[in-house]
């Protein structure tokens, strides 16, 4: 449709849920200023469960952190997707990342690793205060 404009998905990662309460960064601000136009922010149901597993099991400081990364994730769209036999959490999203061809948010430099090598556009933290992006949508 001419004149409007869809609202590019972007697929965010658990570790990089935590970088609001971690760095006090407004993650979907910034998401949105890094591609200049709307976004709609994704998070995988693999995603939501890893993170109430963290809010279960680990220190006291990571059940905090998760359970403020899961009130993040209310904001984001669920996409319901089921890991294959054998299949990691990173193994998945990269496998809908590149299925959707969309960018995925994550600070996890393995995952980066992958996306990019997918030619998948990574946004990213940058020295503790700003996020940014790596590839192009």
């Amino acid at each position: 449709m001419i004149g409007k404009s869809v609202a590019l998905k972007v697929i965010l990662d658990s570790n990089f849920l935590f970088v609001p309460s971690q760095f006090r960064i407004d993650v979907f601000e910034e998401i949105e200023r890094l591609f200049n136009r709307r976004f709609e922010p994704i998070v995988l149901s693999i995603t939501l469960q890893e993170l109430r597993r963290m809010t279960e099991k680990g220190s006291p400081k990571l059940r905090k952190q998760a359970a403020t990364a899961l009130k993040l994730a209310e904001k984001c769209r669920t996409v319901n997707v089921e890991k294959s036999e054998g299949e990691t959490s990173d193994d998945a999203i990269l496998r809908v990342a590149t299925q959707w061809h969309v960018p995925v948010a994550t600070n996890d430099r393995e995952l980066r690793r992958r996306l990019r090598d997918q030619n998948l556009p990574v946004v990213f933290l940058r020295g503790r205060s700003r996020l940014e992006l790596e590839g192009a949508i």
